[in-house]
């Protein structure tokens, strides 16, 4: 079986609270575009993980692995896999890259043995892997709560994007660990940026999107700050980073103003990709 998996931003990002465990609670807007990685499965004789990107894990660190071995032990599958990445989607980027192939991997299985799992019990199986996978069986624009888990679906919105990944790894754990909830003076107005996405007032929604973790992030990498600002000065109606970063995105209504903005980053990023908005998942 192969399955496209597209990439995600965050179009806002507050965290609300810390739960006891540790993990923090959060209030986000998710959306998935236009670039995606493809997953090829096939039975084999092991489980292994061939990717065209030598920064891709091959072992059990990989969620697609993680998959395959919740998938077995779940359902009695004696059979192993090769699951076979074409990996577009920048690595450690901050566009959910490896959740969007861990949710691909519990599709494929659940078709290829006829296992008619619902779109929610898959998430339950998705949640086990990590807090973005679930909403790779929603896809589209989706508000998410909790620890990422919750998902509302909201109105599909339609713009051009700019993605531009700088050539640096951003650690999310360090982002989290170095949060200082009582030190963020802005958090987005979720309940406001509903009503724009609502409407599809797709100007007012880039001009009020904020990252609380933007906070952490940029002190620590400036460049990310210098892609935000080139792309204002490009025609951006907004620019944010994705996740913890170091991604960052412009929303554009006009595709040729996305192009401009694309051909002025390449300059000198290498990783920048002009996408839409689509309104599905895995």
């Amino acid at each position: 079986m192969i399955i496209e998996c597209p990439a995600k931003i965050n179009l806002s990002l507050d965290v609300v609270g810390k739960r006891e465990d540790g993990y923090h609670l959060l209030e986000m807007i998710m959306q998935t575009v236009s670039l995606y990685d493809k997953v090829k499965i096939t039975k084999d004789s092991e489980t292994r993980v061939i990717c065209n990107n030598i920064n891709v894990p091959s072992d059990r660190s990989n969620i697609a692995v993680r998959a395959v071995e919740l998938m077995k032990q779940r359902y009695e599958i004696q059979d192993n896999f090769k699951i076979e990445i074409e990996k577009n989607i920048p690595v450690a980027a901050g566009l959910a890259g490896g959740s969007t192939n861990g949710a691909a991997v519990i599709k494929a299985i659940n078709e290829m043995y006829s296992l008619k799992l619902s779109k929610d019990e898959m998430k339950e199986i998705a949640l086990k892997l990590g807090a973005d996978v679930p909403f790779f069986f929603e896809g589209g624009t989706c508000l998410a709560e909790g620890i990422g888990e919750k998902l509302t679906k909201l109105n599909d919105i339609s713009c051009y994007i700019v993605l531009a990944k700088p050539p640096i790894n951003v650690s999310t754990k360090y982002v989290y660990q170095n949060l200082k909830l009582d030190e963020i003076s802005i958090h987005p107005d979720t309940k406001r940026i509903i009503d724009y996405i609502k409407y599809n007032d797709i100007k007012m929604l880039a001009a009020s999107m904020v990252n609380v973790l933007e906070n952490v992030t940029i002190k620590e990498y400036p460049i990310i700050y210098e892609i935000k600002n080139i792309m204002m000065e490009f025609g951006a109606l907004g620019s944010l980073m994705s996740g913890s970063g170091p991604t960052v995105f412009g929303i554009f209504e006009e595709k040729a103003d996305a192009i401009k903005c694309y051909n002025r980053l390449r300059d000198y990023i290498k990783e920048v990709f002009v996408v839409n908005t689509v309104d599905r998942g895995v």
